[in-house]
């Protein structure tokens, strides 16, 4: 739905709400989707959210809840009576219920957790943290026994699934539970039905630890087509299940985060607008002021060269073009050193790879940017000796800024530092003190 829709949609409810038609109000909404009517209730207030929420089917509002920013989901459940909120919550997926209630009250959580029709399903989800498998695997699943035959396996899946759910992976464990191989519905379908399981299964299967980061998940399950992940614990057991439509959330929220970073801000735990202008600013004046703090080392610079620029008062007039060359430079690399570290392409153990390949790159760039500053600084009226140190100085920036753009994301992964803290306005801020030391020094030699 477009915004102008939402909008549209969004005034009509608005008025009725100020007509006391909550009926009228309720009629506009449920003919949309759960993904748009989560959209239109964020945008209502808090007493308008509260009222319509428990208009709905219990089923429908868990689908709505579902849709919406678990922050902002948690802020509204925690505002109607339990009994309500008992009511809602029993109908959502486990692990959708799990990640509300985590980030809830706990006194509250717990409260609504006791009146849940089957808690204990919900329990060992909030026992691991919300960026792990254990954080977002379902314990809502089909296990099929080995021994089954492939008709056994069918009926089963008729009489266990619940409305709405899509299913085209199943597992496989023995009788202790481990898992041992995985079918699909095409292969149970097209099986004689008097077939075992095991001869038809998949014996190798990939499974990942609860452990694991969420993120390593989405790239597994990215890079060999996976449409669901088995989470196991130290003994195989099967303990859940990792869906699809998980990791695209996943995915969404690791993208958001790289951005955010990207630019040298924390990253927002709500959406934006629903971010206080308090919290947004604790978010960013920490980055702000070390990045201005280390912006005073090219003042530092400019001041130890101060001589060399009262002598040569030309070579003042290239400083602007040098330091946003290498930083841009900078930025160019890291931002494809990061995207190649996300997707596998880059071995953390194999630093002189990345470093060899940018350090000929940067060689390349450097030499047409050095030709291309050379014929400028002419065009300026420069000497053809000043002309010459800006060409030779942003040639070397243009190296070091692409040699260095590599070693700090790979060398972030590797001690355990989110690659994107060195990248962006991080990057430039260190290109532009090197690089001035790097122009003056040349400057020196060659004037």
């Amino acid at each position: 739905m477009s915004f102008t829709q939402l909008e549209q949609i969004l005034a009509q409810v608005r008025a009725s709400l100020e007509r006391d038609d909550v009926a009228q109000a309720m009629a506009v909404i449920e003919r949309l989707y759960p993904a748009d009517q989560a959209d239109l209730l964020s945008e209502l207030d808090n007493d308008a959210q509260q009222t319509l929420l428990p208009e709905f089917a219990p089923d429908a509002a868990a689908d709505i809840l579902e849709e919406m920013d678990d922050s902002e989901a948690a802020e509204l459940v925690a505002a109607l009576p339990t009994s309500t909120a008992v009511r809602i919550i029993d109908e959502m997926a486990p692990d959708e219920a799990a990640d509300l209630l985590g980030s809830m009250d706990m006194e509250q959580a717990q409260a609504v957790l006791a009146g849940l029709e089957d808690p204990d399903e919900i329990r060992p989800l909030l026992l691991h943290p919300t960026d792990t498998a254990g954080g977002i695997m379902t314990s809502e699943f089909l296990a099929l026994r080995q021994r089954m035959t492939a008709g056994d396996a069918l009926t089963a899946i008729r009489n266990w699934l619940p409305d709405g759910e899509d299913i085209s992976t199943l597992f496989v464990v023995d009788r202790y539970g481990k898992l041992c191989g995985m079918v699909n519905l095409r292969q149970l379908i097209v099986a004689d039905p008097t077939t075992p399981l095991q001869e038809i299964m998949e014996s190798e299967v990939f499974s990942v630890p609860a452990g694991t980061d969420q993120e390593e998940c989405a790239r597994l399950m990215s890079r060999y087509d996976l449409l669901a992940l088995p989470v196991v614990d130290e003994a195989g057991l099967l303990m859940g299940v990792i869906t699809i439509d998980d990791v695209v959330d996943v995915l969404e929220e690791e993208t958001t985060e790289d951005i955010q970073r990207l630019g040298a801000t924390e990253p927002l735990d709500r959406p934006y607008l629903d971010t206080s202008i308090v919290s947004v600013f604790r978010k960013r004046i920490g980055w702000l002021l070390l990045l201005f703090l280390t912006e005073t080392l090219t003042g530092s610079v400019l001041r130890h060269f101060e001589a060399e620029i009262q002598a040569v008062v030309a070579l003042s007039f290239f400083i602007p073009l040098l330091i946003g060359t290498g930083g841009n430079a900078g930025s160019q690399t890291t931002s494809t050193i990061i995207r190649a570290l996300s997707l596998g392409e880059l071995q953390t153990k194999k630093i002189w790879q990345p470093l060899w390949h940018e350090v000929r790159i940067g060689l390349l760039l450097g030499v047409v940017m050095a030709v291309v500053a050379y014929g400028r600084a002419l065009l300026w009226g420069t000497t053809n000796g000043v002309a010459l140190t800006v060409a030779v100085a942003i040639f070397t920036i243009v190296v070091w800024a692409n040699s260095l753009g590599s070693l700090l994301p790979v060398t972030a992964e590797r001690v355990g530092i989110d690659p994107t803290v060195v990248s962006g306005p991080a990057m430039s801020t260190l290109v532009d003190a090197t690089g001035l030391f790097i122009y003056f020094t040349i400057a020196g030699i060659l004037l």
